[in-house]
């Protein structure tokens, strides 16, 4: 293997790891030394830096990681402040607007009316800063109780839950007839 394509493994499982790797597995990967290694990460630096690239290679004891430049954290910090967008897929959404209507309310409760497991879809909610846990349920096992964030009423646009739409009858037995015919497509599949 040329050393061109070692620069470009060692750079693809450093920046594909995040963290460090030992000298050891790319010797064994790339079939070559670890001196060999460290010479190819050395210039590798050297490259970095006669770019003025925004990283570098840092060995710590036996091993190395792609860092970034201490002197661009300040761009860093400025990205990871800025709010982070997200999408809601169909899922959570559902999972959202049990939660909003039916709080406070359990995850098992809300799996009753979907169908299917919700564990994940409750969790991104939560990272998300939509859903928030309330407290526990005094019942056998003390599953814990989730409800909607003030993040959520700014996100949605309402001032409070009571702002929420009011589901008329005939829409409650749409959504029913709806969620059966989709649990039966799973059933059949």
């Amino acid at each position: 293997m040329n050393e061109k394509k070692m620069i470009a493994v060692i750079e693809a499982v450093l920046f594909a790891m995040g963290d460090s790797v030992e000298i050891s597995k790319l010797s064994h990967v790339l079939e070559v030394s670890e001196e060999e290694i460290r010479k190819i990460v050395a210039e590798m630096n050297k490259k970095y830096s006669e770019e003025d690239r925004g990283i570098y290679i840092v060995e710590l004891a036996d091993a190395v990681q792609l860092c970034t430049k201490p002197e661009l954290y300040e761009y860093l910090i400025k990205v990871a402040k800025a709010p982070r967008k997200y999408v809601l897929s169909e899922t959570l959404l559902e999972t959202l607007s049990i939660i909003a209507y039916k709080q406070p309310v359990t995850k098992l409760e809300v799996e009753k009316i979907r169908g299917v497991s919700c564990g994940h879809a409750v969790n991104r909610l939560v990272e998300f800063n939509l859903v928030q846990e309330l407290g526990r349920l005094d019942a056998p096992g003390r599953p814990l109780l989730f409800g909607t964030t003030e993040e959520f009423l700014r996100t949605f646009g309402v001032k409070s839950l009571g702002d929420l739409p009011i589901l008329d009858q005939d829409q409650i037995e749409d959504f029913k007839k709806q969620a059966e015919e989709e649990a039966e497509l799973k059933v059949e599949i």
